[in-house]
């Protein structure tokens, strides 16, 4: 949509705002990449989707950009798409039959020797690890499978000892949690699928295996500026560094996978308690993600446990919930997203869940922004409003408002569609791509009409306006108005 003018009320397949506050963030993969499915997908609830570049080509994503570009013009509703990169995943090399089994308690040589494995030994073609590691760390192998004790180093191998034994073939994954590997944080088909997605206009870019604050800095050098970098914790010294990869990261996700592999499984719950919290203090956009409904790869319900965690997920205030294997490879895509927005609608039904959701205090910062962002959270209550409606070219506001975890919507009105798209991952946002306004009379009465439209206020209604005046200046917050409906806002008027 490029102004007011198509607008999506005269759209046949408008689709009114979701009823709910958390986001909805699906991977596409084989079991739902076609137009049709992320039709479905969309219309079940998914609010954003994810491509994982560890699987597949660039021109099979450059299909899945298009299709969902094309729902987003269907539904005139701005989409928001995530490119997940593979990160530098570490990896053993070839066996000489293909897998090998080993029993616990031998001795197991990883070294640089490309020739295929056996019983006695395997390439490790990482020579990074060679140089992080010491005498006792430990190696997982096969996302935890299998537990290696590091023996003796040397300058080509390492001798370990099996301690967890079992099969382990070709290719599989190395995980190592004790110490901090010295790897680049992108490597070369991450640098090619990034330029690769923003070409495509990605919003998102997610970094795998973040170790450190700096390794943010390439991935936001090579965006330029055109898309949000999110980070990924899924490793432990991630957990130790937290808050300053947070003040360098547009958003965070809880990677449940690698973080369940080399955290013990009874440390995942802490700490995802603390990445949720601490981003939300910071007001960054937070995802919980990996096996949220993992039975549901292969069964039309969930487990009551899985119901659970995405529901306690949801009380801790996380902006968006994600599915991975459930949508992208599972029998039941679309009954996957059904079920989290059933889930999502009846946590945020819960007469208790304000006040669950208010546990985590979000101290404003001291800025004008941040003072009317606190603010319209009260008055709303105060004078029961219906809606917040920010004006906001950067999302700046549209963030500052939702840290406050509000009661009623947030109707975020943008002239710019990089920035309505990039918003689809944050809790409580309903973004709306149209002309900026140029005066305070516009801008009250687009607030109005947009409210109306979307059904979210009727004549005699209160609804909020923030914006900044001077207007499309960004950063600039300094209004905050209260406007009751009078119901005739729409009448005779087209845009």
């Amino acid at each position: 949509m490029a102004d007011d003018e198509k607008w999506s009320e005269f759209l046949t397949d408008y689709l009114p705002p979701r009823g709910r506050k958390v986001r909805i963030l699906a991977t596409l993969g084989p079991a739902s990449r076609s137009p049709e499915m992320i039709g479905k997908l969309f219309r079940a609830g998914a609010d954003a989707f994810r491509i994982n570049m560890s699987h597949g080509t660039q021109a099979d994503r450059a299909e899945i950009f298009q299709s969902i570009r094309a729902l987003e013009k269907l539904h005139g509703r701005p989409t928001t798409i995530l490119v997940d990169l593979q990160g530098p995943k570490l990896r053993v090399g070839t066996f000489a039959d293909e897998r090998v089994d080993l029993k616990t308690g031998q001795s197991f040589t990883l070294d640089l020797d490309p020739t295929p494995g056996d019983t006695r030994r395997v390439c490790l073609p990482h020579r990074e690890v060679f140089h992080a590691l010491e005498v006792g760390s430990r190696l997982l192998l096969d996302d935890g499978k299998l537990v290696l004790r590091v023996m003796e180093l040397g300058a080509t191998s390492i001798a370990t000892k099996v301690e967890v034994g079992g099969a382990l073939s070709n290719h599989k994954g190395l995980n190592v949690p004790d110490v901090v590997v010295p790897l680049a944080a992108l490597t070369e088909k991450d640098r090619s699928d990034l330029a690769f997605a923003i070409d495509q206009g990605a919003d998102w870019i997610a970094l795998s295996f973040v170790q450190r604050p700096d390794d943010l800095a390439e991935a936001r050098r090579l965006i330029g500026g055109k898309a949000a970098l999110l980070a990924k914790i899924e490793k432990p010294s991630a957990l130790e560094r937290l808050e300053g990869i947070l003040e360098l990261a547009d958003a965070v996700m809880v990677a449940r996978g690698d973080l369940g592999v080399e955290l013990p499984p009874e440390a995942v719950p802490p700490a995802q308690k603390r990445i949720v919290e601490v981003a939300r203090e910071l007001g960054k956009p937070v995802i919980v993600a990996t096996q949220m409904l993992e039975s549901m790869i292969k069964a039309p319900t969930p487990t009551r446990a899985e119901v659970s965690d995405v529901a306690t997920a949801i009380y801790d205030g996380a902006d968006a919930i994600m599915l991975s294997a459930e949508s992208a490879a599972g029998d039941w895509p679309e009954e996957a997203v059904a079920m989290m927005e059933r889930i999502a609608l009846s946590v945020e039904a819960d007469k208790g869940y304000g006040a669950r959701l208010h546990f985590t205090q979000t101290k404003a910062d001291p800025t004008t922004a941040d003072a009317l962002s606190a603010a319209a959270f009260d008055i709303a209550r105060t004078v029961s409003a219906k809606a917040i409606i920010c004006y906001t070219t950067s999302g700046s506001t549209a963030r500052r408002i939702s840290r406050e975890r509000p009661a009623v919507p947030v109707v975020v009105l943008t002239p710019k569609m990089s920035t309505a798209r990039q918003l689809g991952l944050l809790w409580g946002a309903h973004s709306v791509h149209t002309r900026d306004v140029s005066s305070f009379e516009e801008m009250v009465a687009k607030a109005k009409r947009m409210a109306l439209r979307h059904g979210l206020a009727k004549g005699g209604d209160r609804v909020i306006v923030m914006a900044g005046v001077p207007f499309g200046t960004p950063g600039s917050t300094n209004v905050l108005h209260v406007v009751r409906l009078t119901g005739d806002e729409l009448k005779g008027h087209k845009s």
